[in-house]
């Protein structure tokens, strides 16, 4: 079996965290990158050559996995390969849906002539053993095996619901269903034969936005193949909003995890840079946190997710927040319930979580939840005051908040900075 994971999603309801980074290599939890999480369970599961599909913003991506060293995935044959959408002798296309960026990369494939394809997305965290999957699919002697999760049936809208028999046979599909008959969602996991794969890659080649849930799924339903779901009942999380983001990391640090990193049987894999230990002074105090390596904290920390190379000056003070790699915190800034991007360097008496939790005016659907949320390598001028479901991007100065404040529900982004 050979894996083809989806990365290139822009991910834009993590609104300016994705503004120069795809989704799959946002931090997480202190050391991480999203897309660790699959790339560690294919290689925890004995899948050892791994299509990784880029488009978006892919620089980070590309570096962060470099020749899959970290996940053992350096191979001559078979191993981690990159493939962003290329020029072909015939066209040249951006992918257009899930099913459409397979389809392009069917040589890839052909080249290995798999028995099964495992087509994953690079955007989710949690721990499967895919090989039990495999098992399973086997058994079943199943074309396709859709991996789904019990979800409450009143989020069912949100995801593909799927409706089985008494032995897991999947008799109905419904993607996004407005009333949900069933809370079985589908965690955009399946396994492939791949001879029923390649046939209906071709067979829908010219479909618009090709993609599985909308189309794939449907047409080898229609074709009376042997589709079966599988159901995982551990821990799942898609961390597509910023919400559910800074809940995730939130959860890694209770004091018995409900996603607990530190399990020796089943390894997290990232890569790790060279860097310096933590170091905590006589006057910081920490509680409840994860503190990346080569974090100095000089202020207090509590219930927070620091990330590696991070500053907390004298006198700051974290609550409820993540703070990702190298930002500085200066002296006396206060931070309640944040999202700080990589780089960013906050100035001295700052105030983040100020005031009322006002709606957000321009995407009230994406900062929510009383979140401050700031892009990367911003610059936040010291004294200032900003509110709740804020976000703030680029390199901002005193003038840029009226009264040395940004009031709750407001949104600044300096021109050459996305969303």
């Amino acid at each position: 079996m050979i894996a083809m994971l989806l990365a290139g999603g822009q991910g834009s309801r993590l609104g300016v965290l994705t503004s120069r980074v795809a989704k799959p290599a946002v931090a997480f939890g202190g050391k991480y990158r999203i897309i660790d999480f699959a790339l560690s369970n294919c290689i925890n599961s004995g899948v050892d050559t791994v299509g990784v599909l880029t488009q978006y913003q892919p620089l980070r991506l590309n570096t962060h996995i470099g020749i899959g060293i970290p996940w053992d995935l350096d191979r001559n044959h078979g191993g981690v390969s990159i493939l962003p959408p290329y020029e072909k002798s015939t066209s040249s296309e951006w992918y257009t849906g899930t099913a459409n960026a397979i389809y392009q990369n069917i040589e890839f494939m052909e080249y290995y002539n798999p028995e099964y394809v495992l087509i994953l997305g690079g955007d989710h965290i949690y721990k499967m053993d895919y090989e039990v999957m495999l098992d399973f699919h086997k058994n079943n002697k199943a074309d396709i095996t859709i991996a789904t999760i019990p979800v409450p049936m009143e989020e069912a809208h949100r995801f593909g619901v799927v409706i089985p028999d008494e032995n897991k046979r999947i008799m109905e599909f419904e993607e996004k269903p407005a009333n949900p008959r069933s809370n079985l969602a589908s965690m955009g996991i399946y396994i492939f034969r791949w001879e029923v794969l390649r046939e209906a890659l071709i067979a829908l080649k010219d479909q618009k936005s090709c993609d599985f849930g909308k189309h794939i799924i449907p047409y080898c339903h229609e074709k009376q193949q042997r589709i079966f779901a599988y159901e995982y009942n551990g821990y799942w999380k898609d961390v597509g909003t910023l919400h559910s983001y800074w809940e995730s990391n939130m959860e890694l640090i209770d004091l018995i995890p409900e996603f607990n990193l530190y399990e020796e049987f089943w390894k997290i894999y990232t890569k790790s840079d060279i860097i310096p230990p933590q170091y905590i002074s006589a006057d910081a105090k920490v509680n409840r946190a994860i503190i990346g390596e080569g974090a100095e904290i000089h202020g207090e920390v509590y219930n927070s997710v620091i990330g590696s190379g991070v500053y907390i000056g004298p006198g700051a003070k974290v609550c409820d927040s993540i703070i990702m790699n190298s930002t500085s915190i200066g002296a006396g800034t206060q931070v309640y319930k944040s999202i700080i991007a990589e780089g960013v360097n906050v100035g001295e008496n700052a105030f983040f979580g100020w005031g009322d939790e006002t709606p957000n005016k321009v995407h009230p659907d994406i900062y929510a939840c009383g979140l401050v949320t700031v892009g990367e390598n911003s610059v936040i001028p010291d004294g200032v005051k900003i509110g709740k479901n804020t976000a703030v991007s680029g390199k901002t100065s005193h003038e840029d908040y009226p009264n040395g404040e940004l009031v709750s529900g407001e949104t600044l982004i300096k021109a050459g900075d996305a969303r």
